[in-house]
């Protein structure tokens, strides 16, 4: 459930979004279904392969903004298969008719979200590994926040949710600067130690120094996996490996996953996950209407 501010904030949103779809009003459903008929919907997967349901809350809050009663039938995070029936909704026709359209888009994206990310994190725990699968600031404008519940949702984790959670000191921080000590140095004289620091590394080099220069986390991006594990068995050697977190990063797929997860960095993270998301089939089906008296 959410938090009471979170719940305002979320709820403002998909207000925005709502009138968005809206507009001025629904032309079709106004020119074609009377005022005071009552209906009865549900909220069928229509996917053919088994997928992580989410998205259930927030289209609670969608129908609730449009004065339709909702019940979810499955919790977010459920795995369900081809014809699962996920919501009931009762209301106003033409008020579940202008929930619809935005209820599903959160519902499909969110669910395809949290679907993908189960694939990589079940991956990576069948094969017994420690590895954290993570999601990256790549979402669409305004669905940060629905983007990244979403992964959560499928077992990974956030990462950062905005510039203001940590310090992540990429390359072209580093190039302004001068070099990855010197970049390290002046944030912490502005952050102190209390505050995350994670940095970025485009080779074995960097990667060294930030570890030496006080990195909480360092970032091994665009590496290959051979590059990883030469990496990582360069810091064990020098007996720093432990001093720093390692997370490895840049066009990571299931299918080459764990050639980077057998490295054992501490995290993966990967963009593709809300950056390209494959939608999951929902549909809304009105299964009954009546005249209101």
């Amino acid at each position: 459930m959410l938090e009471l501010n979170e719940y305002l904030k979320v709820r403002e949103s998909l207000l925005d979004f709502l009138r968005d779809d809206i507009g001025k009003g629904d032309m079709t459903s106004n020119s074609i279904v009377q005022s005071d008929t009552h209906a009865r919907a549900e909220i069928i997967c229509r996917a053919e392969k088994p997928s992580v349901v989410c998205g259930l809350e927030e289209a609670y809050i969608v129908f609730e903004i449009c004065k339709c009663k909702s019940k979810a039938i499955v919790k977010d995070g459920s795995l369900i298969k081809e014809g699962s029936k996920v919501m009931e909704i009762t209301g106003n026709a033409l008020s579940i008719m202008k929930a619809e359209r935005t209820a599903l888009n959160l519902i499909m994206r969110m669910s395809g979200i949290a679907t993908e990310t189960k694939k990589f994190t079940a991956l990576v725990n069948d094969r017994s590994t420690s590895v954290r699968i993570a999601s990256t600031r790549k979402t669409a404008p305004g669905l940060r926040f629905f983007d990244k519940k979403a992964v959560t949702m499928g077992g990974g984790e956030t990462h950062r949710m905005r510039l203001d959670d940590m310090v992540l000191i990429k390359d072209n921080h580093i190039s302004i600067v001068g070099s990855v000590e010197k970049a390290i140095e002046h944030a912490r004289k502005k952050i102190g130690k209390s505050i995350k620091l994670e940095c970025e590394a485009t080779n074995l080099d960097d990667a060294i120094a930030a570890v030496n220069a006080g990195a909480d986390r360092v970032m091994l991006d665009n590496f290959s996996p051979t590059a990883v594990a030469k990496t990582i068995d360069e810091l064990s050697r020098r007996g720093i490996r432990n001093k720093s977190e390692i997370e490895v990063s840049g066009g990571i797929r299931l299918q080459n996953i764990m050639s980077y997860a057998k490295a054992k960095p501490d995290i993966i993270s990967i963009g593709y996950l809300t950056h390209s998301p494959k939608a999951v089939d929902f549909s809304l089906e009105v299964t009954e209407t009546k005249k209101m008296r």
